[in-house]
């Protein structure tokens, strides 16, 4: 026997498991810490800047030829872009997963350098950015002045000079992107009147300044070949490229035949100013207990973003570390905050999962001590746990994993797994050694029993999550981690029951008298006493004890004996905890005899009621068996409970976090001003500030995250919350018995607990802003689930303008699909009824439905009638006048548009020099007309005698989604409402709204959450099959490993009987809904459900061989198997008690696994310690009496398939077609197609 060769040398099996365990601790110490693994899909994201362009002319000239490239690179899942009207364009093209990242980036790069040649020269000539990056920011730095000695403009340009290239160049850092930039350029500041008065326009300056101002390559004096002799070589240099504001100003613009010169400065001002003051930064900051009032600083806000594969903490402190060093070196009055950082949620949730897998093991601990009664039979199990768990750290190691959430779950849930076998090892042993066997022999005896149950379920749980390793996609991200880290504990679990279990079981069980018992040696209560008294004891101790030097207290004088050092450091913290360690120690020692005692007479109860139990469990097993059709029968009403709550119950993909910080968006009315903004920005801070829950704010103005666009009228604020500590969730319970206390010792009764979960939070925020700040659109989101896709929580809806109507219709059709979602739609997408004639009138099914509100919360930031100015150059006129078109539209971009000329140098960078018409000469529609250029005569003719002008409206920000122009919608299920329900009710509403020449597509989590679709269905299902196939090559028999995996359905029932009524099991942040946590969990339970049957059949087997009766074997097996299976049971759902009641940071992930586990584990250990022995009973008398040799029996049944086979398919085919009839008849007759209203055929009527 195998396990023979270590019960008879336990040494070698000690320095097995030994070995085992110290890899994994020298594995653990290497092990990267990352939220999830690598989830996020890869991005590539593509830039560049049109200067004075609108969005219009950017998309239609820059978007077009790129994207049109671009279309449809290798392994593309979706691309999204958006031209603003300030001339920037961005485009994200987004990957599937598996995809090399560098590889991503070199395919668009390619692909964008085809569309180069068709892009404007001014593109050309600035050139397009593709970077490779998550679209999610890690961490934001503020540089701001706290004494105000340093403007924004200093400031933007010293974190762009001396930091920001610093961090961009550590490991893991893609880009940094500053907030508020304001680059220094040489701005050419131009008087249209006195270039007029000289006949000059803006081209002659824009031709002067490129011919005078251009890098040299001089040469060299005597550079070879020379003629012989030439002794020397001297570099020739000269002033090439300008410096300094005075050396722009004596730039030549036009010589006089009379020797005078109009320079620079005669007609413009020059001077060295920022490229662009449309965007601006803020950093609020405050401390809640000394300053309530929070204290806003301008800011040069540095946002850094990682790159799609490097680990979020590792970068996170390494850029820390960076700026922490480059602060050195500020200058005085220059400091820095960190205000928006993501990493703390992703410490604490691991620091949380730790503590779960700490709690657990206690839990485990207290169940297997309750059951074995003995510290030595307690002991074995929990020496599996470190081998178990701490080798599979090693395992972790070797496949390149990562300390996350998930790998985590799964050693938590492996915990009760990895004891599983040792205790039923140890049962068995003490199970022989009861009958009188030495420790030895029983230890041989119980292994040649139960070594092929261990194997069996070893390789069970091993074999459930082999599909699991093949799943592609995200959710194959999630499954594939978690699968191989359970099942790399289970593997090394079954070895350690097999090697060091049995070898320590000979060695440390001993025979007991009956009634005898030992919970704790003596030795182990004075450590819990030493553990206790230091945590309990210390504190109140440490008042009595203040430590003058030199006063004659004992604790003090024992110290002295240690030296002068120690008596430094003897604290009245360390004093107290030192005496109350002492006491508790003292108390441990007296109190071990009684407790043992006292322990020993709870054993004695438990046992008998633990027999009772079982007495009365194999009477009822004996019943069912008499009556196994009936069984059988409730067995498949069971079934059909389990499909049609599978079918009823929601589904989600990844529930939403409380992850420290909220997104706003803010949209001012079309045209609004940056002040304008900025005052908005400045009054959403100050009322977040009287929020509680809220410790910081950082504000941008001019710019939209949500939009990735920018503009006047946008604006973004993250809102930074307390730390978890702080914003602890509230307890009615505990707030009753308080005010109950209170009562009765007539103190005054405390207000209820402040719920400071970031979705309350958020809901305060929202309305809030809405009565302060009624002009402006505000809208607040939580973060994504899964960083670095999407920017905000909830869902993207992308309407597509495929029959190009114009950005009118767009926006026509997208705030009809929000007004009707927002006022009220249920989950069949259908408007709510109001009223109850109008709800009786649809009928109990269809009010029922409408009570629920499928989607809230739902905006969109797309606007297509923003004013603008339009320009209707009479191309005839100019012809006749002789003035070329060309000059007129150079002279409206040098004017009006912030002409790029070329580039100068200045602290050892490049920037540029930008050409543009005096504030004063453009500030008004009618100073367009005064504008003047000049014909081919020499005559200056102003625009006014060349153009109209009129006002149209047109689009702020174009968004163009896999090349159709689009319009976002963001949005949230409503409350209580799976994200699953909600996705199909707005498709249906969309369906049913949108014209024929529009469609729709989902786009970031919820475009993954569909490609995800049914998975867990199906790798529940192949996890099964594999069951079936282990267990018949187990059993070598087809029919028997039924029995297993009859009963495995049921625990799908139960799971997801508790996750709907997850707030009965004390979970309140879970999403009630059948999310990804929630299909890990079920394909965990296939596993369990199958080794609780195993045992049972695998020992009714047995004694069945032995010459049993069928029946009285099936009796015996659940009697003598009942205590390892509650056992085993008990000791896995305490262990995932810890995830049921989580907390704090990423407690929604916890409470969803530990809902659907729990609560399946309780189904499992119910309806198979009941169902599998009928079906045992059943299948293995159907096997002994040849039942389907029978050729009647056989015939029959080709007679019942025969029946059946077409019935089946007149059912599909009928449910085909109602399906089609039912489209039909949703889909309304197509509306007729609005109108055609380009942004460059609508006209404003003017009033005056």
């Amino acid at each position: 026997m195998f396990t023979r060769f270590f019960i008879d040398r336990p040494i070698f099996a000690s320095v097995l498991s030994i070995v085992i365990t110290l890899a994994g601790g020298l594995a653990l110490v290497s092990l990267p810490i990352a939220m999830f693994p690598q989830i996020a899909p890869p991005t590539v994201s593509v830039s560049c800047q049109y200067p004075g362009a609108s969005a219009q002319v950017v998309a239609e000239t820059v978007a077009a030829p790129i994207e049109q490239q671009v279309n449809g690179v290798e392994n593309m899942m979706y691309m999204s872009s958006a031209s603003t009207n300030d001339g920037n364009y961005s485009l994200t093209v987004t990957f599937k997963h598996g995809i090399d990242l560098n590889l991503a980036q070199v395919l668009v790069q390619n692909r964008v350098s085809l569309a180069v040649p068709m892009l404007p020269d001014v593109i050309k000539a600035t050139g397009v950015t593709t970077k490779k990056r998550s679209p999610d920011i890690l961490l934001s730095i503020g540089l701001y002045s706290p004494d105000g000695r340093y403007d924004q403009l200093y400031l933007s340009n010293y974190a762009f000079i001396r930091i920001r290239d610093e961090l961009a160049r550590l490991p893991g850092v893609s880009d940094v992107s500053m907030f508020g930039q304001r680059d220094y350029s040489m701005r050419i500041w131009l008087d249209p009147d006195k270039l007029a008065q000289r006949g000059l326009t803006a081209g002659d300056v824009v031709r002067a300044i490129r011919e005078q101002n251009l890098p040299v390559a001089s040469g060299q004096v005597g550079q070879s070949p020379t003629i012989p002799g030439q002794q020397t070589q001297v570099t020739l240099t000269t002033l090439g490229r300008l410096v300094d504001v005075e050396q722009f100003e004596k730039v030549v613009v036009r010589s006089t035949p009379d020797g005078r010169f109009v320079r620079i400065r005669d007609v413009a001002r020059v001077e060295l100013a920022p490229k662009n003051q449309d965007m601006s930064a803020e950093i609020g900051s405050r401390d809640r207990y000394s300053d309530p009032e929070m204290d806003l600083y301008p800011v040069a806000n540095m946002a850094v973003f990682q790159l799609p594969d490097a680990n979020a903490l590792e970068t996170a402190d390494v850029v820390k570390a960076k700026i922490e060093e480059l602060k050195r070196d500020f200058p005085e009055g220059v400091d820095y905050m960190i205000r928006y950082d993501t990493t703390p949620f992703i410490r604490e949730s691991i620091q949380e999962v730790f503590k779960s897998l700490l709690d657990s093991v206690v839990l485990v601990a207290l169940v297997v001590l309750l059951f074995l009664q003995n510290w030595r039979s307690a002991l074995i199990p929990l020496i599996a746990v470190p081998v178990g768990i701490v080798g599979t750290f090693a395992v972790m190691a070797c496949f390149g994993f990562s300390l996350n959430n998930l790998t985590l779950f799964g050693l938590v849930l492996a915990i009760g797994i990895v004891v599983d076998d040792a205790i039923v090892v140890v049962e068995s042993v003490e199970h022989h050694i009861e009958h009188g066997l030495s420790p030895r022999n029983a230890t041989i005896q119980a292994m040649s029993e139960v070594s092929a149950p261990v194997i069996a379920v070893g390789l069970v749980l091993t074999a459930v999550f082999v599909p699991c390793a093949f799943i592609t996609g995200i959710t194959g991200q999630f499954f594939r981690q978690f699968a191989l880290t359970i099942a790399s504990a289970t593997v090394l679990s079954t070895i350690n029951s097999l090697t060091l279990s049995p070898a320590l079981s000979a060695m440390l069980l001993k025979p007991r008298e009956k009634g005898a018992y030992q919970a704790m040696p003596r030795a182990a209560f004075v450590v819990l006493g030493l553990w206790q008294g230091h945590e309990w004891l210390g504190p109140l101790l440490e008042p009595l004890m203040p430590l003058a030097h030199g006063s004659p207290r004992p604790i003090a004088t024992a110290a002295a004996f240690l030296g002068p050092a120690a008596m430094e450091k003897l604290t009245p913290e360390l004093a107290g905890g030192l005496a109350g360690a002492l006491v508790g120690g003292l108390l441990g020692w007296i109190l071990s005899g009684p407790m043992n005692r006292l322990l020993g007479r709870f054993f004695d109860l438990f046992n008998r009621l633990f027999t009772a139990t079982a007495h009365g469990y194999s009477r009822i097993v004996g019943g069912m068996l008499r009556v196994s059709a009936l069984v059988l029968v409730v067995y498949v009403g069971l079934l059909v409970l389990t499909y049609g709550k599978f079918a009823t119950t929601p589904r989600g993909f990844i529930p939403s976090q409380d992850m420290g910080y909220l997104l706003v968006n803010v949209q001012l009315p079309d045209s609004a001003a940056v002040e304008r903004t900025r005052g908005v920005i400045r009054k959403i801070s100050d009322v977040a500030s009287a929020t509680p829950g809220v410790s910081a704010t950082v504000g941008i103005t001019g710019q939209s995250l949500l939009l990735n666009a920018f503009g006047s009228n946008f604006g973004t604020m993250f809102v930074t919350l307390d730390p978890f500590a702080q914003r602890p969730s509230p307890s009615p319970l505990r707030h009753e018995v308080s005010n109950w206390f209170r009562r009765k010792l007539g103190l005054e009764e405390l207000p209820p607990e402040p719920d400071l979960y970031f979705d309350s939070i958020m809901n305060r925020l929202r309305g809030q802003l809405a009565m302060a700040i009624p002009e402006a659109t505000i809208s607040i989101f939580g973060p994504p689930p899964v960083r670095g896709v999407g920017r905000a929580g909830g869902w993207m809806f992308m309407v597509e303008d495929r029959g190009d109507l114009g950005p009118g219709a767009l926006q026509r059709e997208v705030e009809g699909l929000v007004r009707k979602a927002n006022d009220g739609i249920d989950l069949t997408g259908t408007p709510i009824e109001q009223g109850p004639a109008k709800a009786a009138a649809k009928g109990a099914a269809a009010a029922a439905a409408g009570a629920v509100q499928a989607v809230q919360g739902l905006t969109s930031v797309f606007r297509a009638n923003v004013p603008q100015v339009y320009l209707d150059v009479d191309r005839t006129a100019c012809m006749i006048k002789g003035v070329p078109l060309r000059d007129v539209f150079t002279t409206l971009q040098a004017y009006l548009g912030s002409l790029y000329v070329n580039d100068f140098n200045r602290f050892g960078r490049t920037w540029q020099v930008i050409v543009q018409a005096m504030p004063t000469y453009r500030d008004q529609r009618d100073d367009i007309r005064r504008l003047q250029v000049r014909n081919r005569e020499g005559t200056m003719v102003p625009l006014g005698a060349l153009a109209t002008i009129r006002e149209i409206n047109g689009p702020l920000v174009l968004t163009r989604y896999n090349m159709y122009p689009a319009a976002s919608i963001n949005g949230n299920a409503g409350r209580g409402v799976s994200s699953g329900s909600a996705i199909r009710a707005m498709e249906a509403l969309a369906d049913r709204e949108l014209p024929q020449a529009m469609s729709y597509e989902w786009t970031e989590m919820a475009y993954l959450e569909l490609q995800a679709g049914n998975t867990a269905v199906i790798v529940f299902g192949f996890s099964i099959v594999m069951v079936f196939l282990v267990l018949a090559a187990q059993f070598e028999s087809w029919a028997m490993p039924l029995a297993v995996i009859l009963s495995v359905p049921l625990c799908m029932l139960s799971a997801l009987y508790g996750v709907t009524n997850a707030p009965l099991l004390g979970a309140n942040n879970t999403g009630l809904d059948i999310n990804i946590f929630t299909q890990i969990g079920l394909v965990v339970l296939v596993g369990l459900a199958s080794k609780n049957a195993i045992l049972i059949v695998q020992f009714a087997k047995l004694i069945h061989g032995r010459g049993g009766s069928l029946r009285m074997a099936t009796v015996d097996a659940c009697r003598l198997r009942l205590r390892p299976i509650i056992m085993t049971s008990m000791a896995f759902i305490l262990g995932v008690v810890p995830l049921l009641f989580a907390h704090g940071a990423g407690a929604e992930m916890r409470q969803s696994l530990g809902v659907a586990v729990f609560s399946g584990m309780l189904g499992v250990t119910f309806f198979g310690v009941l169902l599998t022995p009928v079906f045992f009973y059943m299948i293995e008398g159907t096997a002994e009496c040849h039942l389907f040799a029978n050729p009647k029996v056989r015939r029959a049944g080709r007679i019942l398939l025969r029946i059946l086979l077409p019935v089946i398919i007149l059912r599909d085919l009928a449910r085909m077609a109602g399906r089609a009839i039912q489209a039909k008849a949703v889909r309304p007759a197509p509306r007729p197609e609005p109108a055609s209203d380009r942004a460059d055929e609508v006209e404003v009527v003017q009033s005056k």
